[in-house]
């Protein structure tokens, strides 16, 4: 019986470590993980400029579900000066070559005060190769 459990737990731990992957994003490589439905893009080597505003390994972009070949979750958008803004996304997942393209509606911000102009934004994730 230790056996079944001993290859069950194995067959558990190869699937999470392969659903693992690496995409580009703005110049940022960026971690997906998935469990289940769920999704979460995270910064694997955050760019320089993403760095300066205190993005650092680990930290998440986006998180939501998949259904079918659809994404749909909270983004967030990073500032020095401000705390991480989140806002909706949703987008399709598309082929040739491989990547997630998310749209959302956020509001912008002026020394961290809403200014009640919006903007969409567009999150493109294309797919490297697996972490």
């Amino acid at each position: 019986m230790h056996i079944f459990w001993a290859v069950l737990a194995a067959l558990f731990m190869a699937q999470g470590a392969a659903a693992d992957s690496c995409w580009d994003h703005n110049g940022s490589v960026m971690r997906l993980t998935a469990a289940g439905a769920q999704r979460t893009f995270l910064y694997e080597r955050p760019r320089t400029g993403v760095a300066r505003a205190g993005v650092g390994t680990g930290t998440w972009l986006f998180s939501g579900t998949k259904t079918g070949d659809w994404y749909s979750g909270t983004a967030r958008v990073f500032s020095s000066q401000c705390a991480p803004l989140e806002y909706r996304v949703e987008g399709p997942v598309l082929q040739n070559p491989l990547r997630v393209e998310m749209r959302g509606s956020r509001q912008i911000h002026d020394n961290c005060v809403p200014t009640g102009r919006w903007t969409e934004d567009v999150l493109v994730f294309s797919y490297l190769y697996g972490c």
